[in-house]
């Protein structure tokens, strides 16, 4: 199996009498799951789309893939949330955090639309500049603020460098098939269009043309991560939790949450990992966080942040788990030579690799975590490659949807987002909003 669940450090915090009392439970997700009868049942389509994706679709993403990499120096995806954080994330984790870096024979990528600060998207607008640029632009209505704001700025940008014919050729947009704003635009300006399945939620979105267009682009073989999802999908298609590792990682999730812990910290020791962290904090926070329930989703990339974390972590109160992402090959290795003075003490680790001191960093902090009475789970991945990761992505979706139902909770809504949105819309003067604003505005002044 290409992630495996290795739970032999939580004999100490969970037994097997626990297990044993949850999987009922866990067979009840699994058929409301299956059945189509649970909370958000309009929101299945991830679930068997490592088989069933759109095949014509996905040869047209390849080669629209194929165009912008001979005719771009650098992509913009326009995005937020899980228009853009799964594509990010992978690419990162594929190639290197410092992809745009490297010397390589693909664009140089960068993600725009995530954020309202002015300052960024000036940046990200500087970086383009003498440079031929080609557009991917995400979301599903076309009017989410964020992404709408900056697809405004870059098509005047790309229509002032290139006019309107050629930018509407460097312009790709995947949207809604049929209806929205950005789909009149699409249809009004010839640009290329590629489908948002109407029932695949965007944060389980990475697997459609939302994430595999940017992936594609960077260079990676977007075939070998559907194969590694579709290999994941029949590996996790029954509910048996002796070998269904996705149904025990949620049974654990569960069962610690019961426990009083509130927090799961997932750990990886390789910064490549940092924004599947962040990939993983909107999937399972958006997806649980509801009705006063959920575990909150943090993230650390270790050793790193045991100087900052390490502390807490070890001695502070007890209110987390550890979830570890324990990768045994990740890039090319270093090895560490002996030097004649030894000026630093570090002499006792000549002739091994940085990756098996990587390794003895994360096996010690495990322990003493443990014995500090912190529960570790541990993901196990032989390799960093497309299908593995490809794995790895349809292991947690599952694992999410099963733990929201767990829960008591409707995994595939987000409610709770629209509050900040409202405020927002009435204090920046959007017409009927405008009692909300008077009133905001007065709670502001004191």
């Amino acid at each position: 199996m290409a992630v495996r669940l290795n739970d032999a450090y939580m004999k100490a915090f969970v037994s097997q009498k626990e297990l044993e009392a949850i999987r009922p439970q866990v067979t009840c997700a699994h058929q409301l799951l299956h059945s189509g009868k649970g909370l958000g049942n309009d929101f299945l389509g991830w679930l068997d789309l490592p088989r069933d994706y759109d095949k014509a679709e996905f040869e047209a993403v390849r080669k629209a893939a194929e165009k912008i990499r001979s005719d771009s120096d650098v992509l913009v995806v326009i995005g937020i949330g899980g228009s853009y954080l799964g594509a990010r994330a992978a690419i990162e984790l594929l190639k290197s955090p410092l992809y745009n870096n490297l010397k390589k024979d693909t664009p140089d990528i960068y993600f725009a639309g995530n954020t309202l600060s002015a300052g960024y998207l000036d940046e990200v607008l500087s970086l383009c500049e003498g440079r031929d640029v080609s557009l991917n632009v995400i979301s599903k209505s076309g009017t989410t603020t964020e992404p709408a704001l900056a697809f405004r700025i870059f098509r005047e940008w790309m229509e002032a460098k290139y006019g309107k014919e050629e930018a509407a050729r460097r312009i790709y947009c995947t949207t809604d098939r049929s209806e929205g704003t950005l789909k009149e635009l699409c249809d009004k300006n010839g640009y290329q269009t590629f489908v948002i399945p109407d029932d695949v939620g965007g944060r389980f979105s990475v697997l459609t043309p939302v994430g595999l267009l940017p992936i594609a682009v960077a260079g990676c073989d977007i075939g070998k991560l559907m194969e590694g999802a579709e290999a994941a999908r029949q590996a996790f298609a029954e509910d048996d939790l002796t070998h269904n590792d996705s149904y025990r990682y949620a049974a654990y999730r569960n069962i610690l949450s019961r426990k009083g812990k509130s927090v799961e910290l997932l750990v990886s020791y390789e910064p490549r990992f940092a924004m599947m962290n962040e990939w993983f904090k909107q999937l399972f926070g958006e997806s649980e966080g509801k009705d006063g329930k959920g575990l909150f989703p943090a993230s650390a990339v270790f050793s790193t942040d045991l100087h900052s974390l390490g502390q807490f972590v070890q001695d502070g109160s007890r209110v987390l788990f550890e979830t570890v992402i324990s990768v045994k090959g990740c890039g090319k290795d270093l090895l560490v030579k002996e030097e004649p003075d030894d000026f630093d003490g570090l002499n006792f680790l000549s002739n091994q690799g940085m990756s098996a001191v990587n390794r003895k960093a994360m096996e010690g902090t495990i322990l003493a975590h443990t014995q500090g009475g912190v529960p570790n789970l541990i993901l196990e991945m032989d390799a960093v490659n497309e299908y593995e990761l490809g794995f790895l992505i349809y292991f947690f979706e599952k694992a999410c949807a099963v733990s929201g139902y767990l829960l008591g909770v409707n995994p595939f809504d987000q409610p709770g987002v629209e509050g900040y949105k409202k405020n927002m819309f009435a204090l920046l003067g959007k017409p009927g909003y405008e009692q909300q604003r008077a009133e905001l505005e007065a709670k502001l002044k004191g």
